[in-house]
């Protein structure tokens, strides 16, 4: 009991940021902008756009662009030649690179040692599951991981290579020996096995946590939504078996598509069972901005952690001053990227809650308003 007492008293203190942000934005987000504007300050690109000399939001939306990815590629070529402090305020200790691609080329997205620390926040899902359920049992089983591995290969920077690898792995790396909980197979083991993304290498991966995880305890699963499916099915075409026949798995905290709570959600309940709760992430390659805190079917941005702004029809505004049913395009600000359009259609449902419902293009909307006729779910949380 006093074991578990302490473990309470941790996961409070970890999630007490969080509740406070959620019950005044406003406040959250003017203090997360202050403390931005201090470490653009110490960036050539920040110093640039004269970040030690604002104080407002107003004076940050006049001084800073809202910029993509291709306009500052060019920036993120000289860091990855060695230039670090153009856009950053400490080295970097991994470069990110997503799956899918921008122009015909993949994104390539620095990692720091801060940066890395906000991404923790996507534990707080299922450290707000064990507050709630009590189910403090959750963290002596085992993490199935099945995270993309943190190293692929390397690019020539200068007069050096510079690794790089997923953002979901690279995390896994870095926090494992933080957390109480055990993931298997380990990022290290992941990693030994390629980079390669074929169905054959995504078959050694599989088979690779069917082997380490068999005999264990797995009472979660965290990471990719069409890679948890794909488990699934390549359990049951291989060994005939469902995950839900092996592990008993309490909960399952994934990100990576929209609809994971509604389109998703029949298919991965019959894999991993009927009472498996679910719990969205919304993340990308440049940060984890969100996560489901409980059974409403929405995820709740981390306020206290990073800058929200959308484009709307009416313009720009910060995500919390969206009304209910609005549609925008999400700007985040982060340590390392300031004011960056990440390219995501976000649909504000009842504060505090929202879903991505795509990528920002004309058809989503009509791309999501199908998908709710077709589960019938019509925009319910």
């Amino acid at each position: 009991m006093v074991e578990q007492g302490a473990l309470l008293e941790r996961a409070q203190g970890l999630l007490a940021p969080f509740h406070e942000a959620v019950a005044d934005p406003a406040e959250a987000q003017a203090a997360v902008l202050r403390g931005l504007l201090a470490t653009y300050a110490r960036t050539q690109y920040g110093r640039d756009h004269g970040a030690e000399q604002i104080t407002t939001m107003r004076e940050f939306r006049e001084a800073f662009p809202v910029v993509t990815y291709v306009e500052l590629r060019p920036i993120i070529k000289k860091v990855m030649g060695g230039e670090h402090g153009v856009l950053l305020d400490e080295d970097p200790i991994g470069w990110a690179i997503t799956r899918g691609t921008t122009a015909d080329e993949q994104k390539f997205i620095p990692m720091t040692p801060h940066d890395l620390r906000l991404r923790v926040s996507a534990a707080r899902a299922m450290m707000q599951y064990i507050v709630t359920a009590r189910a403090f049992d959750l963290l002596t089983g085992v993490n199935l991981n099945l995270n993309f591995p943190s190293v692929v290969g390397a690019v020539q920077a200068g007069d050096r290579e510079v690794s790089y690898g997923y953002s979901s792995g690279i995390y896994v790396k870095h926090v494992s020996a933080s957390t109480p909980i055990r993931s298997l197979p380990t990022q290290d083991a992941i990693d030994a096995l390629g980079g390669g993304k074929t169905l054959k290498d995504w078959e050694a991966r599989f088979a690779l946590a069917y082997d380490q995880c068999k005999d264990e305890d797995v009472t979660l699963l965290g990471g990719v939504a069409p890679t948890a499916l794909a488990f699934g099915r390549y359990l049951k075409r291989s060994h005939r078996v469902y995950p839900k026949d092996l592990w008993h798995v309490r909960v399952l905290t994934l990100g990576s598509v929209p609809g994971i709570n509604t389109r998703l959600a029949p298919a991965l309940r019959a894999m991993y069972g009927r009472k498996v709760v679910i719990r969205e992430i919304y993340g990308a390659t440049e940060g984890m901005f969100g996560q489901q805190m409980d059974e409403q079917r929405g995820w709740i941005p981390n306020y206290d952690l990073f800058l929200f702004e959308v484009r709307t029809r009416r313009g720009v505004k910060l995500l919390h001053e969206m009304r209910p049913m609005e549609m925008g395009s999400l700007i985040v600000s982060t340590p390392i990227l300031s004011r960056y359009e990440i390219g995501d259609l976000i649909l504000a449902l009842r504060p505090p809650y929202f879903r991505c419902i795509g990528r920002t293009r004309w058809w989503t909307p009509l791309e999501y308003l199908w998908g709710e006729l077709s589960s019938l779910n019509f925009g319910r949380l």
